[in-house]
């Protein structure tokens, strides 16, 4: 991450979801460079596109692009900018950055991934708390629950930055009433993470019915 420079005020943005990324293309996504176009491998999807730098060094450092354009991080000719898109890093989904996108593409991939008899690969949406303030969120996240999507799990990575707060229940209680199961784990503990992901995605191997997951992470850092 110290090599991409010229975007500081997005920093915490990226810090405060290094962890989670890490656990997620280290030990639970089912994709790897040589897979990103299999029609069964796992979809993770950048909502909180805005801060992409933790994103592209654990990228790079899995194989899906060389290092060396690290260093060439915004600049004009370069193909990592300041939000990911699709058509020009290896292994990205979608392109994101506006913040409200994330979790109704995941939805509407989750669903057409089942429409087309594919049970096993999961999406894996990552958002913002803040995020989550945006009205499209709300209309996917009772969508989701109302048809039951028991291949989408939504990482929420909690820094405290909402403007109105959750309040009572916190986000798990903003999912919960739609019908999603959710677990809060440190977004900084690896173990932890690891667990909430593969509970999250048992069901799914084991072909049982169910719904969708949020795994709520919580950071320190705002942004």
């Amino acid at each position: 991450m110290t090599l991409m420079t010229g975007d500081e005020k997005h920093g915490p943005s990226a810090t405060s979801t290094l962890d989670v990324l890490w656990v997620l293309y280290d030990q639970v996504l089912r994709v790897s460079p040589d897979t990103v176009d299999d029609p069964g491998r796992d979809r993770f999807l950048l909502s909180k596109g805005h801060g992409p730098a933790a994103y592209y060094a654990v990228l790079a450092a899995k194989g899906f692009f060389p290092e060396a354009w690290l260093a060439d991080f915004g600049s004009a000719s370069s193909r990592l900018g300041y939000h990911p898109d699709r058509n020009l890093v290896p292994g990205v989904e979608i392109a994101s950055g506006s913040l409200g996108h994330g979790l109704p593409l995941g939805v509407g991939l989750a669903h057409g991934l089942i429409a087309r008899g594919l049970a096993a690969p999961r999406v894996y949406v990552l958002v913002g708390d803040a995020e989550l303030d945006e009205g499209s969120n709300s209309e996917a996240i009772v969508y989701a629950g109302a048809v039951g999507l028991p291949n989408l799990t939504v990482v929420a990575v909690d820094n405290r930055s909402s403007s109105y707060g959750w309040g009572p229940g916190g986000i798990e209680a903003h999912f919960a009433v739609s019908g999603w199961s959710a677990v809060r784990v440190s977004g900084r503990d690896h173990v932890g993470l690891a667990s909430a992901f593969r509970l999250t995605s048992a069901g799914a191997d084991s072909g049982a019915a169910g719904g969708p997951q949020l795994v709520v992470a919580t950071v320190e850092d705002k942004g």
